[in-house]
């Protein structure tokens, strides 16, 4: 649904660009017809991120022809049906035919035609604002698609992006979907700091990284540290499975206030030479501006050392880990790199953290704290039943702890009773100690 004022703004807008090309017609059907002033483009974007951009004419219009396709589907058609009321078509025009959609999608020829016409300097002009480091490319808004080998490039569909046509239409940033072009999950938790059970000089650590993310910016721009201090922030935590890491990154972001993406490194990694720097491209373009925390579980697969080079596949797998080096660092936001081994990441990567956390296996009394804070109140225990005795005796991560009161739970469940025993207790321990083939 539209806002009333992005409604009438919208109208406005499509009227302006409907001006814009009837001129450019006249100008190219009737060249000795005096040329009139330029349309005056009345769009304007809503008051979000993306407006602290000073836009111009020119990329008023590419996004206003970007998004035709979107919300008057019949734009151009209608355009080409005045001019050719016989039928026929109008190749200066540019644009293609979809596969589902039947309609005139906009090309990069539609923009240098409606743009600069016939003028080749002005076409050269229009021609960079699909270079890599304009605005629109930095922040994924839009771009050419790859045209067919040995076509020309600006033969390419204009695309916009899902975020950017959100943004347009109802004035607010959705949030993406999971799948090959954004390959992240947000992460979310229902807990709180209370519940993540860690030692004092880890639970001091993570304190200093919510700092960052609440006065960061202010230290940069306020305090102008900016030429001194990289932007971003980059976090190496590590430590055995089921010590807290993925929940602490989720409640970093939870009580910051910032979203928390977890990248599934199995659809970043490709077999195929190049595609894992153009996912991890289209990951970055689209958390730029959101300040999102990105977070690498089992960052190995991606952060590890690099390898001596002994055929092509290392020499792009080596390409691969220095282009990540390159775009982590640039990131305006935290990036969060877990794993279980310090000594399994590139020794380029660790110089550049500015914080390394460690999250070691519970000691006795941590233990307890998560045993007693796991069970549910309604849980009762029989007289043999001892949390202290079981804490010491059992050296089980905050993970092993969950899995092991989830199965006691669902036991006494199934039995209709709300009573834990010693021997459930020992029998859902051991059946934990067999998943990592370890002796009760």
């Amino acid at each position: 649904m539209f806002n009333s004022t992005l409604k009438k703004n919208l109208h406005a807008a499509i009227n302006d660009l409907s001006k814009v090309i009837e001129k450019r017609l006249d100008e190219f059907f009737r060249p000795d017809h005096p040329a009139d002033e330029d349309v005056k483009i009345e769009f304007r974007l809503p008051d979000l991120k993306y407006s602290s951009h000073q836009f111009t004419r020119e990329e008023y219009l590419v996004l206003l022809i970007a998004l035709m396709p979107h919300v008057q589907p019949s734009f151009f058609d209608q355009i080409i049906q005045q001019k050719f009321p016989q039928g026929g078509d109008f190749p200066q025009l540019g644009g293609i035919r979809g596969k589902q959609f039947r309609g005139f999608l906009p090309t990069g020829e539609t923009v240098l035609f409606v743009l600069a016409g016939d003028n080749l300097e002005k076409r050269f002009e229009v021609s960079r604002l699909f270079n890599e480091n304009h605005f629109f490319a930095r922040n994924h808004i839009l771009w050419l698609e790859e045209p067919t080998a040995g076509e020309p490039k600006m033969s390419g569909k204009l695309v916009i992006s899902s975020e950017a046509l959100d943004y347009l239409i109802h004035g607010q940033l959705s949030r993406p979907k999971f799948g090959i072009q954004f390959p992240a999950q947000l992460i979310e938790t229902q807990l709180k700091w209370e519940d993540l059970i860690l030692n004092d000089h880890t639970s001091r650590q993570l304190k200093d990284l919510e700092n960052w993310i609440q006065h960061g910016q202010t230290l940069l721009n306020d305090w102008n540290m900016k030429d001194r201090v990289k932007p971003g922030y980059r976090v190496l935590f590590y430590g055995p499975p089921g010590t807290g890491k993925t929940l602490a990154a989720t409640l970093l972001g939870k009580y910051t206030g910032k979203d928390v993406y977890k990248i599934d490194l199995s659809m970043v990694v490709s077999k195929f030479i190049g595609e894992t720097e153009k996912n991890l491209s289209n990951l970055f373009a689209s958390a730029e501006n959101r300040d999102w925390i990105l977070f690498f579980d089992e960052a190995d697969a991606l952060f590890g050392k690099r390898t001596s080079v002994r055929d092509a596949h290392d020499k792009y797998a080596n390409q691969e880990v220095s282009y990540l080096l390159q775009r982590v660092e640039t990131y305006k936001g935290m990036v969060i790199l877990a794993s279980n081994f310090r000594d399994n990441i590139d020794e380029a990567f660790v110089r550049r953290f500015q914080s390394i956390v460690y999250f070691p296996k519970p000691k006795k009394e941590e233990r307890l704290k998560i045993w007693q804070n796991t069970f549910p109140h309604q849980i009762r225990f029989e007289q043999s039943v001892s949390l202290e005795r079981t804490a010491e005796q059992y050296e089980l991560t905050g993970a092993n702890i969950v899995n092991v009161v989830q199965q006691v739970c669902l036991q006494a469940l199934s039995r209709a009773e709300m009573t834990i025993g010693e021997e459930d207790l020992k029998k859902a321990i051991q059946k934990e100690f067999a998943k990592e083939e370890k002796m009760l």
